[in-house]
């Protein structure tokens, strides 16, 4: 049953319930309010239940315009999702983030070492710390770039790990995901639609700005290049308006300055890739893929 606390700090402090044995993300377990909290309960209790509200519609309006969806298919029905923002986000202390930081940052580089391995040496097999089957037998495999030649320098340039509190009140990663990961775009969006209905609170709570992982994505796709590196033609190759994170591929693109791509907009000549337009081919120096590798031979 949850249990009531009276705290006198503000007025929505005073009705609020936790549940026991729980980890509380407001307020310590001595009662006391948590530091990164204090902005956002104050402007709460500021706006109150109806100003909420609106915040929430005004947020929804927002995303609808932009036409922010995730898309859902079941057979030859379609169906846009439309994105859903919560008025009040999960805040993150800089101390608390910094240790999930560094570990997302290890994890990162150790996805790279066995990416690296798999379709390398081999030795993680070799030496019996990875069972022959749960590798060869994966879905997931693609035998053809066996022993394919690759960047040494982390080959995985996107991830993305699930997150989730555990009841001690540490972060817990569910999953990961290395193939064609979602989520940069649909996080930029919802941010700048929160700028928008609350910019004084991002002012006051000094949050993280998001410049800090879209800029070094740009600098590492261009040092992919094989040439050109000053000023690369890099494209997004995109499965189309079917796939369910299409918004995100477009957004992404426009915001990034890159050309979004189907397969028919490509053409491999004397072993280079080359983007069709008006005005004739453009060779094309970098793909950031968002289509599983599955998808990316129209032969198989």
């Amino acid at each position: 049953m949850p249990h009531n606390k009276t705290r006198p700090t503000s007025p929505l402090s005073q009705h609020y319930a936790t549940q026991l044995n729980s980890y509380d993300e407001v307020f310590r377990s001595e009662g006391e309010l948590q530091p990164h909290w204090q902005p956002l309960l104050r402007e709460i209790d500021r706006l109150g239940p109806a100003g909420l509200k609106r915040r929430s519609q005004v947020a929804q309006r927002l995303l609808r315009e932009n036409g922010v969806t995730f898309n859902v298919f079941d057979g030859l029905r379609g169906m846009s999702r439309p994105w859903h923002l919560d008025p009040i986000p999960l805040l993150i202390s800089a101390e608390e983030w910094s240790v999930i930081e560094q570990g997302l940052l290890q994890r990162a580089e150790l996805l790279n070492l066995i990416f690296l391995d798999i379709y390398g040496p081999g030795k993680l097999v070799k030496n019996g710390l990875l069972p022959p089957e749960l590798v060869f037998s994966h879905t997931g495999f693609q035998r053809c770039c066996f022993d394919l030649a690759l960047p040494r320098e982390r080959p995985l340039v996107l991830c993305s790990s699930n997150l989730a509190r555990g009841p001690d009140g540490r972060m817990w990663i569910i999953d990961d995901r290395v193939q064609s990961p979602s989520g940069a775009g649909y996080a930029l969006e919802s941010r700048m639609v929160m700028t928008k209905i609350a910019p004084h609170l991002f002012r006051d709570s000094h949050v993280k700005r998001l410049a800090s992982f879209f800029q070094p994505l740009r600098d590492r796709l261009a040092k992919l290049a094989p040439q050109n590196r000053d000023n690369p033609r890099i494209v997004i190759l995109t499965p189309g308006p079917y796939s369910p994170s299409y918004f995100e591929h477009a957004y992404l693109a426009n915001y990034l300055g890159y050309a979004l791509v189907q397969g028919a907009d490509l053409s491999v000549r004397d072993g280079r890739v080359w983007l069709k337009s008006l005005e004739g081919l453009h060779q094309v120096d970098v793909i950031l893929r968002r289509l599983d590798d599955s998808f990316c031979d129209p032969l198989e």
